[in-house]
């Protein structure tokens, strides 16, 4: 029997995909726990669909983020931190800082976990930093901190 997975089910697949199950299996498991729905023609053509646009959806995510890469490919991103006379920094540059940062100046809006630094930023001067903008799309730009005193 075929049958499409609403939930993601344990060697079996993916929330999504058209799999081939043995009928007792799909009666007696799939279909009482609603992880499954039996694959009539309709259903199928609905899933095709829903998987095409997916595609269009994820092609034009890509495509923004590769203009975007285009954008800010060496372009400097500015920090202002606080720091003592010495010129250190009282703490560290955070990578929500430079999201934020990036949004304001530079108008990407980027989540701060896919802002990525090879080390704690915890003085002043530049700093590189990798952006990830889409799965497989990322960008090197350069972090300048600069220290503003109390």
């Amino acid at each position: 029997m075929k049958v499409i997975l609403k939930s993601d089910v344990k060697k079996l697949g993916r929330a999504g995909d058209l799999v081939e199950v043995s009928d007792g299996y799909a009666r007696n498991f799939l279909l009482p726990r609603g992880l499954a729905d039996e694959a009539t023609t309709g259903k199928v053509a609905e899933l095709k669909e829903r998987q095409r646009s997916q595609k269009l959806k994820e092609a034009k995510l890509r495509e923004g983020a590769q203009e975007a890469k285009a954008r800010l490919q060496g372009k400097v991103i500015r920090v202002a931190a606080t720091g003592g006379e010495s010129g250190k920094l009282f703490g560290s540059v955070t990578s929500a800082q430079i999201a934020e940062a990036l949004l304001e100046q530079h108008q990407v809006e980027v989540d701060k976990r896919d802002v990525k630094t090879s080390e704690p930023i915890k003085q002043p001067g530049s700093h590189p930093v990798t952006l990830r903008l889409h799965p497989g799309v990322q960008v090197e730009m350069v972090l300048q901190v600069d220290v503003q005193n109390d």
